[in-house]
Protein backbone atom coordinates (compact mmCIF):
# COMPACT_ATOMS: atom_id res chain seq x y z
CA UNK A 1 0.00 0.00 0.00
CA UNK A 2 1.00 3.49 -0.57
CA UNK A 3 -0.21 7.01 0.35
CA UNK A 4 0.89 9.36 -1.98
CA UNK A 5 0.38 13.74 -2.34
CA UNK A 6 -1.78 15.03 -4.78
CA UNK A 7 -0.76 16.93 -7.59
CA UNK A 8 -0.37 17.80 -11.91
CA UNK A 9 1.67 18.61 -14.63
CA UNK A 10 0.70 20.94 -17.56
CA UNK A 11 1.46 18.71 -20.12
CA UNK A 12 1.95 21.37 -22.89
CA UNK A 13 4.89 23.76 -23.47
CA UNK A 14 3.28 27.18 -23.46
CA UNK A 15 4.52 30.45 -24.84
CA UNK A 16 2.20 33.02 -22.76
CA UNK A 17 2.90 35.95 -25.45
CA UNK A 18 2.06 33.80 -28.26
CA UNK A 19 -1.37 32.40 -26.78
CA UNK A 20 -2.41 35.93 -26.36
CA UNK A 21 -0.89 37.05 -30.13
CA UNK A 22 -2.49 34.12 -30.90
CA UNK A 23 -5.89 35.25 -29.50
CA UNK A 24 -5.61 39.13 -30.96
CA UNK A 25 -5.22 37.69 -34.20
CA UNK A 26 -8.47 35.47 -34.06
CA UNK A 27 -10.72 38.33 -31.63
CA UNK A 28 -9.55 41.17 -34.06
CA UNK A 29 -11.21 39.54 -37.11
CA UNK A 30 -14.42 40.25 -35.27
CA UNK A 31 -13.66 43.84 -35.90
CA UNK A 32 -11.63 43.92 -38.76
CA UNK A 33 -9.16 45.72 -37.09
CA UNK A 34 -6.02 43.77 -37.99
CA UNK A 35 -4.08 46.69 -39.43
CA UNK A 36 -3.68 47.38 -35.10
CA UNK A 37 -1.95 44.97 -33.99
CA UNK A 38 1.74 45.77 -32.92
CA UNK A 39 4.45 43.98 -31.30
CA UNK A 40 2.91 44.71 -27.61
CA UNK A 41 -0.82 45.40 -28.62
CA UNK A 42 -1.89 41.69 -27.32
CA UNK A 43 -2.09 42.77 -23.69
CA UNK A 44 -4.16 45.32 -23.62
CA UNK A 45 -6.15 43.75 -26.61
CA UNK A 46 -6.88 40.33 -24.28
CA UNK A 47 -7.62 42.56 -21.00
CA UNK A 48 -10.28 44.65 -22.61
CA UNK A 49 -12.05 41.53 -24.09
CA UNK A 50 -12.40 39.54 -21.04
CA UNK A 51 -13.62 42.96 -19.55
CA UNK A 52 -15.88 43.08 -21.99
CA UNK A 53 -17.33 39.80 -21.75
CA UNK A 54 -16.48 38.60 -25.30
CA UNK A 55 -14.89 35.33 -23.47
CA UNK A 56 -15.29 33.27 -26.78
CA UNK A 57 -12.48 34.18 -28.22
CA UNK A 58 -10.36 32.70 -25.37
CA UNK A 59 -11.78 29.22 -27.35
CA UNK A 60 -8.98 29.15 -29.44
CA UNK A 61 -6.15 28.48 -26.93
CA UNK A 62 -6.34 24.88 -24.88
CA UNK A 63 -3.98 23.79 -22.17
CA UNK A 64 -4.10 20.30 -21.26
CA UNK A 65 -3.50 19.09 -17.87
CA UNK A 66 -2.63 15.66 -16.04
CA UNK A 67 -4.15 15.19 -12.45
CA UNK A 68 -3.21 13.07 -9.64
CA UNK A 69 -5.74 12.86 -7.12
CA UNK A 70 -8.30 10.88 -4.97
CA UNK A 71 -11.42 9.56 -7.13
CA UNK A 72 -13.80 11.93 -5.22
CA UNK A 73 -11.83 15.16 -6.12
CA UNK A 74 -11.77 13.44 -9.92
CA UNK A 75 -15.66 13.02 -9.78
CA UNK A 76 -15.38 17.01 -9.49
CA UNK A 77 -13.58 17.62 -11.77
CA UNK A 78 -14.99 15.52 -14.61
CA UNK A 79 -17.99 17.48 -14.23
CA UNK A 80 -16.52 20.21 -16.13
CA UNK A 81 -17.65 21.21 -20.07
CA UNK A 82 -16.64 22.11 -22.32
CA UNK A 83 -13.32 19.77 -21.64
CA UNK A 84 -11.92 16.40 -22.92
CA UNK A 85 -11.05 13.71 -20.58
CA UNK A 86 -8.66 10.45 -20.34
CA UNK A 87 -9.10 9.08 -16.67
CA UNK A 88 -7.40 5.75 -15.23
CA UNK A 89 -10.11 2.95 -15.25
CA UNK A 90 -10.71 1.13 -12.42
CA UNK A 91 -12.67 -1.36 -14.43
CA UNK A 92 -9.53 -1.96 -16.73
CA UNK A 93 -7.02 -1.45 -14.06
CA UNK A 94 -5.54 -4.45 -11.77
CA UNK A 95 -3.90 -2.71 -9.01
CA UNK A 96 -2.63 -6.63 -7.79
CA UNK A 97 -0.27 -6.58 -11.47
CA UNK A 98 3.58 -5.73 -11.63
CA UNK A 99 2.17 -2.25 -13.49
CA UNK A 100 1.11 -1.08 -9.73
CA UNK A 101 3.46 -2.16 -8.21
CA UNK A 102 1.12 -4.96 -6.47
CA UNK A 103 -0.14 -2.99 -4.61
CA UNK A 104 -3.17 0.48 -3.84
CA UNK A 105 -2.06 3.74 -4.18
CA UNK A 106 -4.38 5.87 -2.03
CA UNK A 107 -3.99 10.04 -1.83
CA UNK A 108 -3.00 11.71 1.50
CA UNK A 109 -6.20 13.91 1.79
CA UNK A 110 -5.80 16.96 3.37
CA UNK A 111 -5.69 15.99 7.30
CA UNK A 112 -3.85 13.54 9.18
CA UNK A 113 -4.14 9.87 8.86
CA UNK A 114 -4.69 8.14 11.85
CA UNK A 115 -2.95 4.97 12.63
CA UNK A 116 -6.94 2.86 12.39
CA UNK A 117 -7.13 5.22 9.12
CA UNK A 118 -4.17 3.26 7.66
CA UNK A 119 -5.32 -0.12 9.10
CA UNK A 120 -8.42 0.10 7.03
CA UNK A 121 -6.93 0.95 4.06
CA UNK A 122 -4.75 -2.01 4.36
CA UNK A 123 -7.62 -3.94 5.29
CA UNK A 124 -9.30 -3.13 1.97
CA UNK A 125 -6.05 -3.49 0.09
CA UNK A 126 -6.07 -7.10 1.29
CA UNK A 127 -9.90 -7.63 0.46
CA UNK A 128 -9.15 -5.80 -3.09
CA UNK A 129 -6.58 -8.89 -3.69
CA UNK A 130 -8.04 -11.09 -1.77
CA UNK A 131 -11.41 -11.12 -4.82
CA UNK A 132 -8.75 -11.12 -7.66
CA UNK A 133 -7.14 -14.10 -6.19
CA UNK A 134 -10.54 -15.58 -5.88
CA UNK A 135 -11.34 -14.69 -9.85
CA UNK A 136 -13.26 -11.68 -9.46
CA UNK A 137 -12.17 -9.49 -12.30
CA UNK A 138 -11.11 -5.32 -11.83
CA UNK A 139 -14.82 -4.41 -12.59
CA UNK A 140 -15.71 -6.31 -9.55
CA UNK A 141 -13.53 -5.75 -7.37
CA UNK A 142 -13.42 -1.85 -7.38
CA UNK A 143 -16.57 -2.04 -5.67
CA UNK A 144 -14.63 -2.19 -2.41
CA UNK A 145 -12.47 0.64 -3.17
CA UNK A 146 -12.83 4.18 -1.16
CA UNK A 147 -13.10 7.52 -2.69
CA UNK A 148 -9.42 7.99 -1.49
CA UNK A 149 -8.24 5.36 -4.09
CA UNK A 150 -5.26 7.24 -6.05
CA UNK A 151 -6.41 7.95 -9.83
CA UNK A 152 -4.91 10.02 -12.76
CA UNK A 153 -6.81 11.89 -15.63
CA UNK A 154 -5.58 14.17 -18.36
CA UNK A 155 -7.77 17.07 -19.23
CA UNK A 156 -8.11 19.35 -22.08
CA UNK A 157 -9.79 22.67 -21.64
CA UNK A 158 -10.08 26.00 -23.96
CA UNK A 159 -8.68 29.01 -21.93
CA UNK A 160 -12.69 30.10 -21.52
CA UNK A 161 -13.44 26.44 -19.90
CA UNK A 162 -10.19 26.81 -17.16
CA UNK A 163 -11.27 30.61 -16.42
CA UNK A 164 -14.69 28.95 -15.65
CA UNK A 165 -13.22 25.83 -13.93
CA UNK A 166 -11.27 28.39 -11.58
CA UNK A 167 -13.60 30.39 -11.07
CA UNK A 168 -15.86 28.09 -9.25
CA UNK A 169 -12.78 25.57 -7.77
CA UNK A 170 -11.03 28.38 -6.20
CA UNK A 171 -14.30 29.55 -4.06
CA UNK A 172 -14.40 28.92 -0.25
CA UNK A 173 -17.79 27.23 -1.16
CA UNK A 174 -16.08 24.36 -3.03
CA UNK A 175 -14.18 21.09 -1.88
CA UNK A 176 -11.52 21.40 0.55
CA UNK A 177 -9.33 18.74 -1.82
CA UNK A 178 -10.44 20.47 -5.33
CA UNK A 179 -9.90 24.04 -3.96
CA UNK A 180 -6.37 22.94 -3.23
CA UNK A 181 -5.94 21.61 -6.77
CA UNK A 182 -7.33 24.28 -8.88
CA UNK A 183 -5.44 26.85 -6.80
CA UNK A 184 -2.10 25.80 -6.85
CA UNK A 185 -3.01 25.39 -10.80
CA UNK A 186 -4.31 28.91 -10.75
CA UNK A 187 -0.95 29.86 -9.93
CA UNK A 188 1.15 27.90 -12.53
CA UNK A 189 -1.16 29.30 -15.08
CA UNK A 190 -0.91 32.82 -14.39
CA UNK A 191 2.97 32.28 -14.17
CA UNK A 192 3.08 30.78 -17.58
CA UNK A 193 0.23 32.92 -19.77
CA UNK A 194 0.02 36.73 -18.99
CA UNK A 195 -3.60 38.48 -18.48
CA UNK A 196 -6.06 36.05 -19.13
CA UNK A 197 -6.19 34.80 -15.33
CA UNK A 198 -4.87 38.01 -13.78
CA UNK A 199 -8.57 38.97 -12.27
CA UNK A 200 -9.66 35.73 -11.21
CA UNK A 201 -8.22 36.30 -7.23
CA UNK A 202 -9.56 33.51 -4.83
CA UNK A 203 -11.43 34.64 -1.71
CA UNK A 204 -9.96 33.22 1.56
CA UNK A 205 -12.84 31.16 3.32
CA UNK A 206 -14.70 33.05 6.46
CA UNK A 207 -14.86 31.41 9.58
Amino acid sequence: MRIIKPGFIIEDEINGIEVLKKIERAGRTCYKSEAKITEDSCREFVKKIIASGHHSVLEHEKVTVRVVCDRSTSHQGVRHRIATFSQESQRFCNYSKEGFGNEITFVQPDFDLEEDDIDLLRAIEAHYFKKIAQGKKPQQARYFLPNGTKTEFVVSMNLRSWRHFFELRTSPKADSQIQALAKGLLAEFRRLIPVIFDDITPEEPTL
